[in-house]
């Protein structure tokens, strides 16, 4: 396990991750050190452990945030993927019928073209040429 040092808010502090995770545990440390330190900006000094929690639910609210945003996209992916399913059967019953369609055509061009030859066919008897 790898162990990278972070300062939050003034702090220092050694954290544990997985190996190869250093440096996102090194950005994320950054981010809530920023966070801290806007709050501060915007609120004032209130006390550190009241800047941390602030902090904490502001990061708390982007993630119920961005969890629900998941869950509508995900929702609208599999909507689509119905869509897309519907429109395929569609598309195979569409051509299905297309198909259907020329075949009869041509049952009735082979049936008009036999009556053709039946009717320019020479009876018995007929001399041709």
């Amino acid at each position: 396990m790898a162990q990278v040092n972070v300062t939050i808010n003034g702090r220092h502090y050694r954290m544990g991750c997985e190996d190869g995770q250093e440096d996102h545990v090194v950005k994320l440390a950054q981010d809530i050190d920023g966070l801290i330190d806007h709050l501060r900006g915007t609120h004032g000094e209130i006390g550190d452990q009241r800047l941390t929690v602030m902090a904490a639910l502001t990061v708390a609210d982007e993630l119920t945030e961005q969890t629900r945003r998941i869950r509508r996209l995900e929702e609208e992916i599999a909507a689509l993927q119905d869509a897309r399913v519907v429109s395929a059967e569609r598309t195979q019953q569409a051509q299905a019928a297309v198909v259907a369609s020329l075949n009869a055509a041509a049952e009735r061009i082979e049936d008009i073209a036999r009556q053709i030859n039946q009717s320019i066919q020479p009876g018995p008897g007929v001399a041709m040429g």
